[in-house]
């Protein structure tokens, strides 16, 4: 699926100022034809976005979240306290993180603090491989550049940092209690809401640079949420005052103070708080590496962030990104 042409674009923001808007009147705007203004919104349909049609009113948008506005981020991120934020939105990309990871291998000069978001991604990424569903729209879509000095084995707990972030201002914004996963899940009541995907280019030793993905839920149209293989939820379905440049703002405001301290620190201040938010406290869990897998009751991390499992009655930590952890099968 090709980018949206400047047509499809000024169709975008028309129906993004809310209300009815006819096809008459937008395909006097742009000067093209009735059909035409029909065939674009079916085209915008097909990637995810939620128009609805009323004979004698028009179009509508059936997004409460809005569409990513740089100047609206800017203002938000600011009303913070904060300096200008570098951030770059693109109305379809193949995936924020690939983006940046490809600038990292060409090396362009990047500062720490850039941020690329997107409207869609036509190839976003998960965990192991996985698809993250990314239609036009209808979620947040979120990479974030950091460059670390202290090698690739200070950055080991960064996930558990990320983490706290997304906590932090979703708690500030909607008065949401979140839970997390180990290593990069967040949960609500249980459900999927939103990953972390932090991928990492450097020395064991030398600097490092990482790229920290963020995808958030906001409101999923259905057709997309069927190819979801597990219990997920979205914003929509927790808050009706989501503002999309408003969340990018305050992620990137909080993201900011968790990787301050983590520089600082590490997780020694922040590991507790992230037991206290742990979906699998005290409950038998799966842990699985493709090639094994074993089961134990989950105590949380330690405070370079491994998961602590205990088995036998004996607690060991494990470490490392291609483990996956699940509840355990009864």
């Amino acid at each position: 699926m090709k980018a949206p042409d400047g047509n499809k674009l000024a169709i975008l923001n028309a129906l993004n100022q809310g209300g009815f808007i006819s096809g008459q009147l937008l395909g006097e705007q742009l000067g093209i034809s009735r059909a035409a203004v029909s065939k674009h919104m079916q085209s915008l349909q097909e990637m995810g976005l939620d128009i609805f049609k009323v004979s004698g009113k028009g179009y509508s948008l059936n997004n409460n979240v809005g569409l990513l506005e740089q100047t609206k981020i800017q203002h938000y991120y600011q009303s913070l306290g904060a300096h200008t934020a570098q951030v770059e939105v693109q109305p379809i990309i193949d995936s924020t993180n690939s983006e940046l990871m490809r600038r990292i291998a060409a090396k362009q000069a990047l500062e720490s603090g850039t941020v690329v978001v997107a409207e869609m991604q036509q190839a976003g990424r998960g965990r192991r491989g996985r698809v993250w569903q990314s239609p036009f729209g209808a979620n947040l879509y979120y990479s974030y550049y950091w460059r670390l000095d202290d090698g690739l084995q200070a950055a080991m707990g960064m996930s558990i940092a990320v983490g706290l972030a997304v906590y932090d201002t979703l708690k500030t914004l909607y008065k949401l209690e979140i839970q997390l996963k180990w290593p990069n899940d967040i949960y609500l009541n249980h459900e999927k809401l939103a990953g972390v995907l932090v991928e990492l280019d450097g020395q064991p030793q030398g600097p490092c640079q990482l790229v920290i993905g963020i995808g958030i839920n906001l409101q999923m149209p259905e057709s997309f949420s069927q190819q979801i293989d597990q219990a997920w939820t979205d914003l929509s379905q927790h808050s009706q005052q989501i503002d999309k440049n408003q969340l990018v703002a305050y992620l990137t405001y909080h993201l900011e103070q968790r990787l301050a301290q983590y520089s600082q620190t590490g997780l020694n201040d922040m590991y507790q708080q992230w037991n206290s938010l742990n979906v699998f406290a005290g409950q038998c869990v799966e842990l699985n590496t493709g090639h094994r897998s074993w089961s134990g009751i989950c105590e949380g991390i330690d405070a370079n962030g491994g998961i602590r499992i205990r088995q036998d009655g004996e607690v060991k930590s494990y470490y490392g990104g291609e483990i996956s952890l699940r509840k355990a099968s009864v």
